[in-house]
This record gives C-alpha cells, structure tokens and sequence, in this order.
C-alpha cells in the first residue's frame, strides 16, 4: 500500500515528483524517495518520514533531470528507515525501482540472486527485482530497448504476488519502463510529456488523459510516445480515457483538512450519484446494468462483499435489498469471503464495493466468484479501475476524489447507489412497487436534508471537547441503525485512536452491559420509530450504570439525555445516509482536539492494494 509516481518530459522532474508524492501521501507516509536520471547516471535521495522531510533532504533541489520516479511507503516488509525506503537500485547502480505490492517469493529469488553474488543492503521485499532485473539484462541476447523489456518481462514472469513498478535504466538516459498486476497504476499523456501515478488526482493537475495499464502489460514510455507491450513484447494498441473530475476536486479548497471537505461535499456526492438515475414518476433507469427480470427471478441468494467502511455500507444495504426484493442477502468481508471456500453458483448474485476500485482482497473475492459461475456487479468511485476490469458490470458512485484516508463521502454514495440498485430491482421483478416509489422519493430529498445535518455541529463539537481524553467508548444501535453503530465506531478508531465497540441495543444485557461504569460515553441511534420503545429502554439501562449519552435520531425523545442531535426524518431504510454524518463529525472533532493527523491516522492508507 504505498504510492508510485513518475514524470518523463521537458521539466525539472524533482518538484514535479515531490508534488505527486504530496498528492499520494494518504497511500503511505512512513517513508519517501525519488531517483533522477543526471548526466546519465541515476542519483536517488530517500529519508524516512514524511514527504515534506524529503522535501527538505540536503541536494535534493540540486537535481535537475527530467526523469524520474518516486515513492511514499506504507511498511509491509522491513521497518521504516532511510535503508528500506524506495527506489532500490541493483548492486551495479544501472536501475532504480519503485514498487506497490508485495511479492510473496522474495525470499527465494533473494537466495536465488545471492547465490549468484548479489549483495541487499535492504530488509524489503523489493530490492530483488533491481537485481533480478540486471541478472536478466546482463544474460540477454537481445539488443536496443528490446534488450531491457527482455529483462523486466522475464523478471516480472517469476514474481509472484502484487505489483505497480516504475524502472529506470541508466543506459536509456530518456525513457522509462513500467508495468503492473494487481496494483494500480495510470499513465497521464500531456505535451512532450507523460506522466505516471498510483492514482488519477495525484497527476490530474497536469492532465486529463490517461491510459489504463491491464495485469502483465508494460509501457516503453518516451518524453513524446509511449509503446505498449504484452508479457510476450508484442505490440498492442491502447486508447486514451479523458477522465472529467476537476483537478481542484482534489485540493482542501479553504478546508483545514481534507476529512472536513469531504463531510461538506456528501450533499454534492448523493447528487451527483443519483443523477438522472431515479426521477420523480419514472422507473429507475441504471444504463450499466444489463440485468433482467428473467434473470433476477433465478437467483437465490446475493452476496455483498467488500472491506472495511464499504463492507458497513453493504450491511446497511442488505436490508434494503430484502425488504424491496425479496431475495436472501450476505454481507461478508471480502478477507474471510474469499477463503472459506463460499457455495456460489449461477444462481448467486454478487455485489463487490471498493471505493478505489483497487482493493486486493475484494478484487481476489471477485475472481472467486466469477470462478464459481456468479454474475459480478462492482461498485467503485474510480473510472478505469481494477475491479472494473474484472466485474461482468461495473456501477459508479459519483463522489468525486476521497482523499481523507477515513472514508466519509463513499460510503454514503456508496449506501446511496445500492438503494438505488435495490429498486430497479425490485421494479423488474414487479414486486413492492410503492414501497420502491416511496423509498425513490425519499432518496431525492437526501441532499437538501444533508444540508440542513451540516448547518449544526456545534453541538457535537462542544460534545467533542467533552469525551476526547475518554478511551472507551460504545456505540449501540437495533436493526439498520446498528450498522451505523459499526461504522461510528469505526470512524472513531480510525482517527482518534480511542477504543471503540459497537454493539446491537438489545445484546447490551448479554454482556457488554458489564463493562459500563460511572462516566463511560454511550453513543446510541435510533431511526426506526417501531424500536424507539425498546431503544430507549436500552438507553436507560446505561444511564442508570452512569453512562454519558449521545443520541443521534429523527424521533420524539421526552428523556433528558445528556445530548440528543436531532437529524431529518427519512425512510428508515435510508437514515444511515443521515445518521451518520453527526458520527463522522464528532469522530473529526475527537481527532482534532487530540491534535491528531486527521487525513493521514497511523498504521493506516487509503487504498489497501496488498493482502
């Protein structure tokens, strides 16, 4: 999980490569580096730490070529240190490479390459493919550039695992390599001039066209051309995909952070999600979704599967898709999908949501699925991405770039999207026609009621500043509104660090109940006016233990609670997009008050591209 950028043109590569870096810093930030090509000779400077100590390495502004790659690292083989750091260059120093993935048999082509009297100064899985590479290089026969794909092709033949690699070659002063499988990589073509990145937003402000490598294809990039190979080095042609966000899409805009823009822009993201999708007095209408009733009258069982934030928006959508279709639904994490050996067949339905579309373990639950026989509906945020490539139907949210690595804006595109997907349904199967028409007018007012959610947070700012120091707190919610329990409670240990649990209301008294003592918070919601009884009876079974409570909810509370944020009514199939947006708020401020990095908490990057 790190993140790879590249520029190969006119201009002076090093601000160029420092920029993108800054730009992909929520894939990796333990660890930073780049290598340009000077005077035939590659020069590498990399630190660990952020991309701003980089920035300010000795020499680093001395570097004037204009060729280079970089890389910001997320540890997963070897520790953070300057030696670990990317790019790797082989003992001959003729290549430098920076690498997204893992390669899961470094450790024999390690021994492979130090019987053959390579030396590593490096505890990463990476530094085998420099030297792999030379190995190849050095025992070609072919000649010309022909000499170095010849190289990395059969480099790439025997690793095994994930990988977006950039390489440089010193005896090719003005060109680059790259290649991926199972890691995200885009090339952005502007004038004289090309770029490379982990993602689209990093390089955006430079272009808007792109080329989408697939697995096992690799680019001879110049400053103006680029060729593409298959494994095999023959030739294959590629198009250009002009990708419309606004560059500034991916810029704070005035914002403090970019978790704080995101939260402000759901009103925009549901808008632009739902589109000309669902209108008032007409059927749904889903052009990327060639599903019939026929079809949908055979299935037996749909599969949700996704990780983290996605997989808490497809249990919010579980019960959508029961109550208007009718048809069993599992919700499942895509880590634990794919190695229980799932009974999928033709008659089972698969749902997959990755807001970066690059997610690995949803993507190799997908390939599962497919094995199996079950037709694949992918839900993602990126035009172009991996899983597109994969899924037999591919359905956008329209969020526009999340950079924050806590999610907020996706996953209610994402819960927005999946109602959406779950009435077009239910209109082709001809069934709960009011209910769908009901629940299609209430998806519409979401925007304007999102709006009216965002005019007032002092509340839950002022209940921020209350409970930060605090390192335990619950989240308690029945039915729907215990999945945004789950995702409250999520969105507090990701940025805050404070320990979280999230519990269903009515198991209170099967356990958890005892770890509630005089002073814990309690964070309960409640949307579904047929439980408000039974919820807050529950509620008060943790006040009387002493608890603090924070209530959020559209219903009529007469109880004095120690704060109640009061969200629009709505369907209760759909509240989670309401519910919780106050969540994420006090989950922003704890983190603030706590003086925390918000977009970029430890441990953790946007987009988990390896297993």
């Amino acid at each position: 999980m790190c993140g790879i950028v590249g520029y190969i043109g006119e201009k002076k590569a090093e601000p160029i490569l420092i920029n993108g870096l800054s730009r992909l810093e929520y894939r990796g930030y333990d660890s930073a580096g780049i290598s340009t090509i000077e005077k035939n000779c590659i020069k590498t400077i990399k630190n660990k730490g952020r991309v701003s100590e980089l920035e300010n390495s000795e020499g680093i502004h001395d570097l004037v070529g204009t060729i280079g790659i970089g890389h910001t690292r997320w540890a997963t083989h070897g520790k953070p240190s300057s030696i670990n750091s990317h790019p790797h260059m082989d003992n001959s120093n003729t290549f430098s490479v920076v690498h997204n993935g893992i390669i899961e048999n470094y450790a024999d082509l390690r021994e492979f390459l130090k019987d053959r009297k390579y030396n590593f100064l490096s505890e990463t899985d990476t530094e085998v493919i420099p030297n792999l590479i030379h190995f190849y290089y050095q025992n070609s026969k072919e000649t010309d550039k022909k000499r170095l794909l010849d190289a990395i092709t059969n480099t790439t033949k025997i690793l095994k695992g994930s990988f977006a690699i950039e390489v440089l070659c010193s005896d090719f002063p003005d060109n680059m390599v790259v290649v991926r499988k199972d890691s995200p990589l885009v090339i952005g073509k502007g004038n004289n001039e090309n770029y490379i990145s982990s993602d689209i937003p990093a390089i955006l402000s430079f272009t808007k066209y792109f080329y989408l490598l697939n697995d096992n294809e690799f680019a001879f990039i110049s400053r103006n051309s680029i060729e593409f190979y298959d494994e095999n080095i023959n030739k294959i042609n590629k198009e250009t995909k002009n990708i419309t966000w606004n560059a500034g899409a991916a810029e704070k805009d005035g914002y403090p952070d970019f978790m704080l823009k995101e939260i402000n822009e759901q009103p925009k993201s549901i808008r632009e999600t739902i589109g000309s999708r669902i209108t008032p007095n007409s059927k749904s209408a889903i052009p990327d979704l060639d599903i019939t009733k026929e079809y949908l009258q055979t299935i037996n069982k749909i599969f949700i599967v996704a990780c983290g934030t996605a997989m808490y928006a497809g249990l919010a959508s579980k019960i959508i898709f029961e109550n208007l279709c009718e048809i069993p639904v599992e919700v499942e994490a895509a880590s634990e999908f794919r190695y229980r050996n799932p009974i999928i067949n033709e008659k089972t339905l698969c749902l997959f949501i990755s807001q970066s579309g690059e997610t690995a373990d949803t993507i190799a639950a997908l390939k599962l699925a497919k094995s199996k026989g079950a037709k694949t509906i992918a839900i993602s945020n990126v035009i172009g991405a991996s899983i597109s490539r994969e899924a037999d139907h591919t359905i956008y949210t329209h969020a526009g770039p999340e950079i924050a690595v806590a999610s907020t804006k996706a996953y209610t595109s994402q819960i927005v999207l999946l109602a959406i997907i779950a009435i077009n349904f239910a209109e082709k199967l001809e069934i709960n026609i009011e209910k769908a028409n009901e629940l299609k007018n209430d998806i519409l007012l979401l925007p304007s009621q999102l709006e009216e959610v965002l005019k007032n947070t002092d509340k839950i700012k002022n209940f921020a500043q209350k409970i930060y120091k605090e390192h335990d707190v619950f989240f308690i919610g029945r039915g729907i509104d215990y999945t945004v329990a789950m995702e409250g409670s999520l969105k507090l240990k990701e940025i805050s660090y404070i320990h979280s649990e999230a519990y269903p209301s009515g198991e209170l008294k099967h356990g958890p109940i005892a770890l509630i003592e005089n002073g814990i918070t309690v964070i309960s919601i409640l949307t579904n006016r047929l439980l408000v009884e039974k919820s807050i009876s529950n509620i008060q079974e943790v006040v009387t233990r002493g608890a603090k409570t924070f209530i959020v909810t559209n219903q009529e509370l007469n109880h004095d609670f120690d704060e109640i944020i009061e969200i629009p009514k709505t369907n209760t199939l759909i509240s989670p997009i309401l519910s919780v947006v106050p969540l994420q708020i006090l989950a922003y401020y704890i983190s603030k008050e706590k003086g925390l990095d918000v977009d970029k908490p430890r441990n953790l990057a946007k987009s988990v591209t390896v297993e």
